[in-house]
């Protein structure tokens, strides 16, 4: 799957929105927190204020009773006397008796008592109905509705500044990404950090300026290598071509002058010419495995080469070429009819892919069967080898990694991998020493998953209709 595909199927969280919803966020909370704190204070700045009359009026009470020995009447008809609980209200005398240091209690049809001790010893108490002179409790749903609109309204100032600054924050940002996601590969930008300014996000763009520079060194070393390789492999192999052809027209010529001096010419090829065959044969083989992964070190695309391409005289080919393998061994080889059919595929990649996987089967299995099937258009090759080890089973495909019993260098099956990935097809390794690997390429084809096998190895590769 290519970055532009996981981009569209990944859903997108813009920063800017968060910050935009995050900050409304803190704004509503701030604002609650604020209401609830103005409406406790106008609550207990309300009892305060009861608080300080009632110590007033129980001040100027014990002031008359010290200079007279009895208690005078209080001054405000709201207020009245007792010289025990027991003669407070009906409404409120429970309450009293129960809670001793209760001050405040709330009677019948919106009465509202304060309680001020004036005396304890004897106990003196003045009580005091206040509900005329309260002023927040009657407004507290008005209050509510105020401070609720003014927090919406407050909130809704919080989210357009907001998304000011988030457009203003993260433009920097979005100018970065645009920047890095406009380069081509080949084409990567270099001495950009220093448009953005001494913050975070330009210390994000030096870095990005160092990883890219590095990867653009990394590209033109190897863009260098694969241009040396393509030199120093092309010319040899050319060399052992020509020196091939050169010696087949000597031969020809040869055999010409022969046949015109001999009674009985010979018909039949000799070793010599059946063994310089075969080294034609392979240089012609090892140029085009050097093309194709030339192709794959440059990652250029080919999808626009592929062509109806017959399945079976490659698998032929590929059998013939490594024939050798399996000298000495009772292995039987078995190619599918299914094998003869036509796909939509590169035939050198094809062929390099063939030899890489038919190589590892022939090698490492040393008796049973080695088949060769394609199916819901999957090539399938199965042998009955010892299978994949089960500690190296989840890297198998990976450079590098082999068995024990391996004598290569680990990386035929990482070269498949690459090519499958490369050309948009899909490759499934299952043994019976693991569980199922399904490396997968650009195209998803849920027809090809690996099958568990009881004994050896199973590589399917599905090709794109």
């Amino acid at each position: 799957m290519s970055a532009k595909s996981r981009n569209i199927s990944t859903k997108f969280h813009s920063l800017s929105r968060r910050i935009v919803v995050q900050f409304c966020i803190f704004t509503l909370v701030i604002s609650a927190v604020y209401s609830l704190i103005s409406f406790i204070l106008m609550y207990t700045l309300e009892d305060s204020f009861i608080e300080q009359q009632l110590q007033q009026e129980a001040a100027y009470l014990s002031t008359k009773y010290q200079q007279t020995a009895s208690w005078p009447a209080p001054r405000s008809q709201s207020m009245q006397l007792h010289f025990s609980r027991d003669s407070l209200p009906d409404e409120i005398r429970p309450k009293a008796l129960a809670e001793p240091e209760r001050k405040e209690f709330f009677g019948q049809q919106g009465r509202h008592y304060h309680l001020y001790t004036v005396s304890a010893q004897p106990e003196v108490l003045l009580l005091a109905e206040v509900s005329r002179q309260l002023l927040v409790r009657p407004i507290s749903g008005g209050v509510l509705q105020f401070l609720l609109v003014s927090a919406l309204l407050v909130s809704s100032i919080a989210c357009l500044i907001a998304w000011f600054v988030s457009r203003r924050t993260t433009r920097p940002l979005k100018q970065l990404a645009a920047l890095v996601d406009s380069a081509a590969p080949q084409q990567l930008p270099q001495q950009f950090a220093n448009q953005f300014a001494n913050d975070e996000v330009g210390i994000l763009a030096r870095t990005l300026e160092q990883s890219l520079g590095g990867i653009a060194r990394a590209l033109e070393r190897e863009k260098s290598f694969t241009a040396d390789v393509s030199h120093e492999l092309r010319t040899p192999l050319a060399v052992i071509k020509n020196t091939v052809e050169l010696w087949q027209s000597q031969q020809t010529g040869y055999q010409q002058n022969t046949q015109q001096h001999t009674a009985h010419p010979r018909t039949e090829p000799d070793a010599d010419q059946l063994l310089i065959t075969r080294i034609y044969d392979a240089a012609v083989q090892m140029e085009k495995t050097v093309q194709t992964l030339l192709i794959l070190a440059r990652e250029e695309h080919t999808a626009a080469k592929h062509s109806s391409t017959a399945l079976m005289p490659l698998v032929e080919r590929a059998i013939l070429d490594n024939s050798m393998l399996l000298q000495g061994k009772a292995v039987t080889v078995q190619l599918c009819d299914s094998c003869q059919v036509i796909i939509n595929a590169n035939a050198d990649m094809l062929k390099v892919l063939l030899d890489n996987l038919l190589s590892n089967a022939f090698k490492y299995t040393e008796a049973g069967e080695i088949s060769i099937a394609f199916s819901d258009n999957c090539l399938l090759i199965r042998d009955t080898g010892p299978g994949i080890e089960a500690n190296i089973y989840p890297h198998v495909t990976e450079a590098g990694v082999k068995g024990r019993q391996s004598t290569g260098f680990g990386f035929g099956l990482a070269i498949v991998k690459r090519l499958c990935e490369h050309q948009g097809w899909q490759m499934s390794v299952s043994s019976d020493s693991g569980s199922g690997i399904n490396d997968k390429g650009s195209s998803d084809h849920s027809n090809c998953s690996p099958v568990r096998m009881s004994t050896g190895t199973m590589v399917s590769v599905g090709f794109s209709h």
